[in-house]
């Protein structure tokens, strides 16, 4: 795919977190070795994270205002690009809950192909290639009847986005044996609702100066500078902020504590046994389906879990070592991280388009 530009259009904002983008960051970052061109269109909204675009080297072309009617974001949306790319885009990636075949379908006069990254399976899409990473009880025919027949389909945790720093760590992993010295505590960019400092509050009071505790947030978490003094004032905490070292502190880690989403598969990945929450209705499923193969210890409804429940059943996992190793265990059965997800949607892509041209 040398010398092709593909264009993705998601957001991220305080409310809709940040998941979509780091996913798809990371799709883009796996293309710069093909001297593939990116360029990304979002939504500027508090959260939306543009400037990390930018600091990841990729154009980002903002559009105003929250997203309106489908129609309204398709118009807006071509402008933009037309303004750029008056000869259209050889793939337009779409990554956003609030767009379907309708969007999709006014698309096709300025995209030559539409790739559509989804994980709901709610809604119609008009697509040529279609990823969803997410494990589900029969995932396999979840999209039967939302796309053509002729799309192609990539579905499961065979095909999990992950950064390179997960496909190397995975080949160094150590093997946990239950034993917890160090607990990591992440629940998004943004953790609207703050439970970063729940959970924080909670291992304050089992009083185990012993064990450290890494606490994670993204810039566009609005509680971050309440975590980071609560951190500040104790030893065994310590504070990070928009890392680029995830995999090393998931590595290091014995028990994590997070929600579910795109950090679930890569806590899986590396086989930390993590006490999960979700957040919004599009994590449930998944996350129980999850958590029906043992690779995770679920604990529901984040709104509904206080300091001392996240306490409770942190201590409860303390005790219960043997537990710690067969989540570890089933998590790493559930991502093979030696297979590089991104690689196979440029592998997939790749064919399409010359399926195209010598068709």
């Amino acid at each position: 795919m040398s010398s092709m530009h593909v264009v993705f259009r998601v957001d991220a904002s305080v409310a809709i977190g940040t998941g979509h983008l780091m996913r798809c960051l990371t799709l883009a970052d796996a293309m710069k070795p093909q001297n593939i061109q990116v360029t990304f269109v979002c939504r500027k909204s508090p959260g939306s994270m543009v400037e990390l675009i930018g600091c990841r080297g990729y154009q980002c072309v903002c559009l105003d205002g929250p997203i309106g009617s489908v129609e309204a974001d398709a118009e807006e949306t071509t402008a933009a690009l037309l303004s750029s790319f008056a000869g259209g885009v050889c793939w337009l990636v779409v990554d956003h809950y609030g767009l379907d075949a309708r969007w999709e379908a006014l698309m096709r006069p300025i995209a030559r192909k539409i790739m559509v990254i989804d994980d709901l399976a709610n809604r119609a899409h008009d697509c040529d290639l279609l990823l969803d990473q997410n494990f589900y009880a029969g995932f396999e025919s979840r999209y039967v009847g939302r796309v053509a027949d002729s799309t192609r389909c990539l579905l499961g945790p065979a095909h999990v986005l992950l950064r390179p720093e997960f496909l190397e760590a995975c080949r160094t992993l150590r093997r946990r044996d239950g034993t917890v010295r160090r607990i990591l505590v992440f629940f998004g960019g943004s953790d609207p609702t703050n439970q970063t400092l729940r959970v924080l509050t909670g291992i304050d009071a089992l009083q185990r100066p012993d064990i450290r505790v890494d606490a994670v947030v993204g810039s566009a978490n609005p509680h971050r500078e309440d975590v980071r003094a609560f951190c500040d004032a104790r030893p065994w905490a310590s504070f990070h902020c928009q890392i680029l070292n995830m995999a090393e502190l998931i590595a290091a880690a014995d028990l994590g504590v997070g929600a579910g989403g795109a950090a679930m598969w890569e806590r899986c990945a590396l086989g930390l046994p993590t006490l999960t929450v979700v957040f919004v209705d599009n994590q449930l499923q998944t996350t129980q389906d999850v958590a029906t193969t043992g690779a995770i210890a679920y604990l529901g409804w984040a709104s509904n879990l206080s300091s001392a429940d996240y306490a409770a059943a942190i201590r409860g996992l303390l005790d219960r070592p043997d537990e710690l190793v067969s989540i570890s265990t089933e998590a790493l059965k559930l991502i093979d991280a030696s297979n590089d997800g991104a690689e196979l949607v440029i592998r997939a892509m790749n064919e399409i388009t010359n399926a195209r041209l010598s068709g």
